[in-house]
């Protein structure tokens, strides 16, 4: 007579349990809050928000260069003479004006 010894149903379970860990692990960190799909997502949120900061330093630095030459210590005849005519809508006689 042959026995034929079957697995034992514990070893079973362990290695479906393990089974079961290792693919959530992984799924964890791919996918998870601190995986690596998250990151990109942050890696990409990063560059967007630093292009975004250069920006706004351009316009920073544009207006401080123009309140600098709009101030008392030094003043750009020509800026003052273009916002003038901007704000009250008027041109000079020898100017044309294209729509």
């Amino acid at each position: 007579m042959s026995t034929r010894k079957r697995p034992a149903f514990g070893a079973l379970v362990y290695f479906m349990i393990a089974f079961a860990m290792c693919g959530y692990f992984t799924f964890a960190a791919v996918q998870g809050d601190y995986g690596l799909f998250r990151r990109a997502e942050i890696v990409a949120e990063e560059k967007a928000l630093q292009a975004q900061l250069d920006q706004l330093e351009t316009q920073v630095a544009r207006m401080e260069n123009l309140t600098k030459r709009l101030s008392d210590d030094f003043l750009d005849l020509d800026l003052l003479d273009q916002q003038a005519r901007d704000v009250l809508g008027m041109i000079r006689a020898d100017e044309i004006v294209i729509r």
